[in-house]
């Protein structure tokens, strides 16, 4: 259904329009599900980019997609890479939502489970 409604965005908005975008991170997040991890990173690569490009590194849809990279690489082993998607998303929450909201807690956990393994 993704692969659909990614398909029809495209044609309609463009590669690079935000509703794009949030089709390309949702396949991302069915990828890692179904165990494609490779096939996820490239989403999330792409939805990253498209989203620093539109909106900026800053803005909470692109922080949300550094977050899901952090998840990926933690799953895949990738520990430094994990960290630093982590500590990327962490400051941007804290600077877009504060210190107390959920999305910054959330990224404090994960940051905290890595440290753990």
């Amino acid at each position: 259904m993704y692969q659909r409604a990614l398909q029809g965005y495209e044609k309609a908005w463009g590669a690079e329009h935000t509703s794009t975008l949030n089709t390309v991170n949702n396949l991302g997040l069915l990828y890692v599900d179904q165990g494609k991890l490779a096939e996820a990173e490239q989403m999330y690569q792409r939805a990253l980019q498209g989203y620093e490009k539109a909106r900026g590194p800053e803005h909470t849809s692109t922080l949300d997609t550094v977050n899901n990279l952090g998840l990926l690489y933690a799953a895949q082993g990738k520990l430094a890479e994990a960290e630093q998607m982590y500590q990327r998303a962490l400051q941007g929450y804290e600077k877009a939502w504060g210190a107390e909201h959920t999305s910054t807690l959330n990224t404090v956990n994960n940051l905290g489970l890595l440290y753990v393994d």
